[in-house]
């Protein structure tokens, strides 16, 4: 188990989920240049800053995965969103170790 109870998935199963058309709000923590660079199609930006401004966005019943470069933007994140009550998760090597499609 992750530190502190932060729940993790993998880049894999992320890709399994989506891939099934599973109900699932992939929120991507970087910056806007990172973000430009390649980003996973199904997520929506909002820079880690910002999270605390625009939590209201993020439907509480559904699923939330976060993601960053490595794992560690995503992991403050999905600690934050977790202590808020929703279903977080963070996508453990972030962006990284992502082995599907990127768009840019």
């Amino acid at each position: 188990m992750a530190e502190q109870g932060v729940k993790e998935i993998t880049p894999r199963e992320l890709l399994e989920k989506l891939a099934a058309g599973e109900k699932v709000q992939v929120i991507d923590v970087r910056e806007l240049e990172e973000w430009n660079a390649g980003h996973i199609k199904q997520a929506k930006l909002i820079p880690l800053g910002f999270l605390p401004h625009r939590v209201d966005e993020l439907d509480k019943e559904t699923p939330v995965v976060l993601v960053c470069r490595s794992g560690a933007r995503s992991h403050m994140a999905t600690q934050y969103l977790q202590e808020l009550g929703f279903d977080a998760a963070n996508m453990v090597g972030g962006m990284l170790a992502w082995p599907g499609e990127t768009e840019a």
